[in-house]
C-alpha cells in the first residue's frame, strides 16, 4: 500500500532507488540538516539496509516520489509502539532545489494522516536540529506541530554544541489542524 499526500508519494523503497539514498547519505550539506552521528555509506552497505527492511517490522521506511521529479527523499515511522499508540517520525528531502516547494510538507501531512487514522496512533515525535529552520518552520507552522522540549547542547557541528528540538502532535492536534487548515480539502 502507497501512501498518498496531495502532491508526494510515499512508497516502499526499492533497489534502483539505492544510489540516490546513498548520495543523500553522503552528502554533508544533507547530513548536516539531519540528527544523529553519519558514516561515509557504500553502496553494500545501502544494500544490505535495503534488505535488512520489513514490512512486519515496528521500524517503517518510505521513500518519496513527486510527479515531474521522481524519488525525491525519504520519509519514516520508527519506534512504532503499538501499546502505546506512538512513533517517531523523521523526513530528510535530498535536493537543496526539491526544498521550500513544500513536499516536505505534503510527506508530514501523509504520514500523518496515515499514522493517525489508518495505523490509529495517538502521538508522533520528531527531533529537529536547532538552526534547521525550515523544518522547524516547516512542522510548527506549517504542519501543527508543538515544540515539546529542548536537549541542550545534544548535537555537535560545526566546532560547536546545538540544542536537539522535541516536537510531538497528537491524534487531536492533527485533526484539528486538517479541518482548520482544510489540508485534505483543497487542491
Amino acid at each position: 500500500m502507497n501512501i498518498q499526500g496531495r502532491h508526494v508519494l510515499l512508497r516502499a523503497i526499492e533497489p534502483e532507488d539505492l544510489p540516490k539514498l546513498q548520495q543523500w547519505g553522503n552528502d554533508p550539506e544533507v547530513q548536516r540538516l539531519l540528527g544523529g552521528w553519519h558514516f561515509p555509506t557504500s553502496m553494500a552497505d545501502q544494500r544490505a539496509w535495503l534488505a535488512s527492511l520489513n514490512c512486519n517490522s515496528r521500524d517503517q521506511r518510505y521513500a518519496i516520489e513527486a510527479p515531474g521529479l521522481g524519488l525525491v527523499g525519504s520519509a519514516n515511522l520508527v519506534s512504532i509502539d503499538w501499546k502505546n499508540g506512538t512513533a517517531f517520525h523523521g523526513t530528510m528531502i535530498g535536493e537543496r532545489e526539491h526544498r521550500g516547494r513544500g513536499l516536505g510538507r505534503d510527506t508530514v501531512a501523509a504520514i500523518m494522516r496515515f499514522a493517525f487514522e489508518e495505523l490509529r496512533l495517538e502521538h508522533l515525535d520528531t527531533d529537529i536540529i536547532e538552526y534547521n529552520e525550515a523544518s522547524l518552520k516547516s512542522y510548527v507552522d506549517r504542519c501543527g506541530w508543538e515544540i515539546q522540549g529542548r536537549k541542550r547542547g545534544w548535537y555537535f557541528r560545526d566546532g560547536r554544541r546545538w540544542d536537539k528540538v522535541v516536537l510531538g502532535i497528537s491524534a487531536v492536534q492533527y485533526r484539528d489542524w486538517a479541518v482548520r487548515t482544510a489540508y485534505w480539502a483543497s487542491p
